[in-house]
């Protein structure tokens, strides 16, 4: 019995002592094209995830905020203020641009900040996995209401590119350990970025993005002695997705996509004065 099925094996792998031979260069060909796959696998993984970090914060990002039950809280501290960012456009290499506004709950129609957001995974050298960039916008008067208006009465993509004007921060977003309440948070360097406003000469900025929607942001200005000249002393802007049945008659409706579900997907702090 035991000759019988050794014969066996022998003649489908070609017979003798070369069928040997056979079968192990080809168990060593399918080795090497599983570890090649698997290679290729771990690859493509990577470079998925690196995009869907940056997808997952402009998801996040893109909608209508307000910190009104923090103002109702603490008024000492903090103003009722709508937050409102809306995708804008893509870069060439696959950056996100996105225009952020804020204004007093009372008056959208006034935004007192505007910004372009540029949305992109980190450097691979660097331990972090979102990088997010504010600039400033050429004619922000052009931009006023941005996401409010129909999409045919915005400025056109290529529009968009052309007034991104100078850089004023970067933060680096890292993904929030399991268990946490927040889905990314980072912050800018801690020695800032240069700023003039309000006898400052650098301001920071802190953000985290949460799993129930909330977006916290917390902006500081310094000047040389290392004093905070503006931005809020008690902690951080808590900006919370409005319940659409509270602001359906105050404001119209966005013109971007809901955003996905914030646990399979997912911005910088605030001050009220202009960076």
């Amino acid at each position: 019995m035991g000759s019988g099925e050794d014969t066996g094996a022998g003649v489908a792998g070609g017979g003798g002592g070369g069928g040997a031979g056979g079968v192990v260069r080809g168990a060593v060909l399918k080795a090497l094209v599983v570890v090649g796959g698997v290679l290729l696998l771990r690859r493509l993984r990577r470079s998925t995830t690196r995009w869907d970090h940056a997808r997952a914060v402009v998801d996040a990002l893109s909608s209508e905020k307000f910190s009104r039950e923090q103002a109702r809280k603490d008024p000492d501290n903090y103003f009722n203020l709508r937050m409102l960012t809306c995708p804008a456009t893509e870069m060439v290499d696959g950056s996100r641009v996105l225009y952020f506004e804020q204004a007093f709950w009372r008056s959208p129609e006034k935004p007192f900040r505007q910004r372009f957001y540029m949305v992109k995974p980190c450097p691979k050298d660097m331990k972090c996995d979102v990088e997010l960039s504010s600039y400033a916008i050429r004619d922000v008067e052009e931009y006023k209401n941005f996401c409010d208006r129909p999409k045919d009465q915005r400025p056109q993509p290529e529009e968009v590119i052309a007034d991104i004007a100078e850089h004023l921060t970067t933060i680096h977003l890292s993904r929030c350990e399991r268990g946490k309440r927040c889905l990314y948070k980072g912050s800018t360097p801690p020695e800032g970025f240069p700023n003039s406003w309000s006898g400052a000469t650098y301001c920071t900025s802190d953000l985290s993005i949460h799993k129930n929607g909330e977006v916290h942001i917390w902006d500081k200005g310094f000047d040389d002695d290392g004093n905070q000249v503006w931005g809020t002393k008690a902690g951080p802007y808590e900006f919370k997705p409005a319940p659409k049945s509270n602001y359906d008659d105050m404001f119209s409706p966005l013109n971007f996509s809901a955003p996905l579900t914030l646990e399979k997907k997912i911005e910088s702090s605030f001050a009220i004065d202009d960076q």
